[in-house]
């Protein structure tokens, strides 16, 4: 029997599950007091994973859906949150990794990402599921353009600086 290619929600949830594990990855570096060059390697591998993510849903993800469910308030109360997180990534990106506040900043940007998760799954998810979207077909978009981001990831990079610079 033939598996089913993973539709957009898999692929979405998977990035989910993804940043998850880096994220109790960072825990553990901080946890046991890993160098800084360490934790700043992985908290910038979480930032990239994160800018790369979002661009995902705001430029694919988001006005699919809000032409599906004909429902704007709930697609901006999702999309509502990447601005903070922006300031988040931001925040890490350009600070210094032995500064006593680094780790603190993860650990903030973890909670809030963990939170819009589980508003996602439980509020935009299960709508979409209920839907007539071809998810399959936004899965292809999805992965077509995860690639093209991560060949320009140096770009998402850049524009996360000058996030923290406007």
């Amino acid at each position: 029997m033939k598996k089913q290619a993973p539709d957009a929600i898999d692929l979405l949830d998977g990035d989910h599950l993804a940043v998850h594990a880096l994220f109790q990855s960072y825990r553990e570096l901080a946890r046991t007091r890993a160098n800084a060059l360490q934790r700043r390697a992985l908290a910038e591998e979480i930032c990239m994973e994160l800018a790369i993510h979002a661009r995902l849903e705001e430029e694919l993800f988001y006005p699919a859906v809000r032409d599906a469910l004909n429902d704007g308030e709930l697609l901006d109360e999702a999309e509502d949150p990447h601005g903070s997180q922006r300031e988040f990534i931001a925040q890490i990106l350009t600070a210094q990794a032995d500064d006593a506040l680094y780790d603190a900043r993860v650990f903030v940007l973890e909670d809030y990402v963990e939170r819009h998760v589980q508003q996602e799954r439980e509020q935009v998810f299960n709508r979409v599921l209920a839907s007539r979207l071809d998810l399959h077909a936004l899965a292809r978009s999805i992965s077509v353009r995860k690639e093209e981001l991560r060949a320009v990831s140096d770009a998402l990079r850049e524009d996360a600086l000058a996030f923290a610079l406007a």
